[in-house]
């Protein structure tokens, strides 16, 4: 990558194999093979011989005859691809039978050419070969960038292993782009639909920005952050980025948009963990003008001028323990839309308003507690800012937590379980794919295990085992009649480490197999 005229000057590898020296000799001079770009490290005289020689120098490329004394052709090949998988062969045979010619193919051979060889069939073979193996190193060469670059998103300054060799530019850029309003528009979408989605985010960016100057790698740090490094063959102007950034992030992706915070531009690709970490933050910034392209000037710019009133949450929590109490419900509301009111009209950004969130549910907790509200259970869990990246989005999300503390306070004194049951299954449905336990459940609502499996099955109606079996089969159905994964695939995505397992419990419930409920739903659709 970055040097592609470098990469592909770079001679491959042939060995020519022939017991008859003579053939061997005009195989390696009637062709200019250096030209093509091949350059030919030796010629061996039976297979043996020939994998003594790529154990030495390695080939990339096995021009070999079929018919030799001691190890012969169709022996080799079993060998290469044995021993030298990515290796490729041309096998080459005076003897027209098929069973020959099947045994090659089944052996891996790339291609079977007939004696007397015809020069330019040859050299057409060769070139072939020469493109795929380019292609595979290629490829191979982008792997080892994205894990670098995922490894420098993720773990920052303290992943300390050097690029890779084959990346090189005359300068770097990170862009890191996120679907706007997530939870608004996508939190609900299938997990191949949602696929689909981040493909597309990655062909946008590639066909719209890719260039011969300019490549792109693309990785995902979260389900909505995509880490794109832009490697540039020559210095560019500021003007010259945004000439070609603001047409893809101007137009609408999807059911909203993307944004972009842009690192500044670098030189030493050594900086590239911190300049991750640098865009990552910026996208922060779009809450407060829905600015789709977030550099380092922008930043600075309204950290001169941002300067948010003080929140006053005393006075809040005394307006929301009176309407708690009064089970006041639209009071409640009131209060929350008010606050986030307050929060657009004085440019807070979102960590700020959760900070806040999480202050003002910690003094709630405390309030009723101290007016004898009992069995405080009550647990909220921090939201994914990734996720809720929207004012909207976390307005809606502490409304439903008002909700709750007022059907907690309706329960209190009368069946308290109710509230903890209802928080259980929440968290259970959240949390089916892994392998959860009742215990684990418990210690999240910070109750006994038997204690909870007590009001659980006076709730439901159910033990937890068969309720969360119930809950992975209906997702599995849904799963195996809207999608084409293998039914493996199903099992791992609802949480079933053992396919058979699984299996047995989905007849249990279904009294069928996977797989025929798959073919009956497809019969009757």
């Amino acid at each position: 990558m970055g040097n592609n005229a470098a990469g592909n000057s770079k001679l491959l590898k042939m060995l020519i194999v022939d017991d008859e020296p003579i053939i061997c000799k005009g195989l390696r001079f009637t062709i200019d093979w250096s030209e093509l770009g091949i350059e030919v490290i030796g010629e061996a005289y039976d297979g043996e011989e020939a994998l003594l020689a790529m154990e030495r120098s390695g080939a990339d490329i096995v021009l070999s005859d079929i018919r030799m004394d001691g190890m012969d052709g169709l022996q080799l090949a079993e060998q290469v691809r044995l021993r030298f998988p990515e290796t490729k062969m041309i096998i080459i045979s005076g003897y027209e039978d098929f069973e020959y010619a099947r045994q090659a193919i089944r052996l891996g051979v790339d291609d079977y050419l007939l004696k007397p060889v015809d020069v330019d069939e040859l050299i057409g073979v060769v070139e072939t070969l020469i493109h795929d193996v380019r292609k595979q190193r290629q490829e191979g060469g982008i792997e080892e960038i994205k894990l670098w670059l995922t490894n420098m998103a993720r773990h920052g300054i303290a992943y300390r292993k050097a690029a890779p060799s084959s990346l090189k530019g005359v300068q770097f850029r990170i862009l890191a782009t996120q679907l706007t309003f997530f939870q608004e528009h996508y939190a609900g979408l299938a997990q191949e639909a949602y696929g689909l989605i981040q493909e597309n985010w990655i062909s946008c960016l590639q066909q719209n920005l890719e260039r011969p100057d300019l490549q792109l790698v693309s990785v995902f740090d979260h389900e909505n952050l995509l880490i794109t490094l832009a490697v540039s063959d020559h210095w560019m102007t500021p003007g010259e980025w945004l000439e070609r950034l603001e047409p893809v992030f101007s137009q609408p992706f999807s059911k909203s948009r993307l944004c972009c915070g842009m690192s500044e531009v670098y030189s030493g690709i050594e900086e590239t963990a911190g300049r991750c970490a640098e865009a990552s933050e910026l996208l922060r910034l779009y809450v407060l003008e829905n600015k789709p392209l977030l550099d380092m000037e922008y930043s600075t710019r309204w950290s001169g001028t941002r300067e948010p009133t003080p929140f006053n949450i005393t006075a809040l929590v005394q307006g929301l323990v009176s309407a708690l109490f009064k089970q006041d419900g639209e009071e409640t509301q009131r209060l929350a839309a008010g606050m986030f009111d307050f929060f657009r009209a004085e440019a807070y950004l979102l960590p700020e308003i959760l900070t806040i969130c999480e202050e003002l549910f910690a003094l709630l907790r405390q309030r009723l507690r101290k007016s004898g509200i009992t069995g405080m259970e009550y647990s909220r869990q921090s939201p994914d800012l990734y996720l809720y990246n929207s004012y909207d989005a976390l307005a809606e999300l502490t409304r439903r937590d008002f909700t709750d503390l007022l059907e907690l306070i309706e329960q209190s004194g009368t069946d308290r379980s109710y509230w903890i049951v209802e928080k259980a299954k929440r968290y259970i449905e959240e949390q089916y794919r892994t392998d959860l336990k009742a215990s684990e459940v418990a210690a999240w609502l910070k109750i006994t295990p038997s204690y909870f499996s007590y009001i659980f099955k006076q709730s439901t109606g159910k033990g937890f085992t068969e309720y969360m079996n119930e809950l992975r089969i209906e997702q599995a159905k849904a799963l195996l009649a809207s999608t084409h994964d293998k039914v493996f695939e199903i099992a791992d995505q609802v949480g079933y480490r053992e396919y058979k397992y699984f299996v047995s419990v989905f007849k249990s419930h279904t009294g069928m197999t996977p797989k025929e409920y798959r073919g009956l739903r497809a019969s009757q659709s």
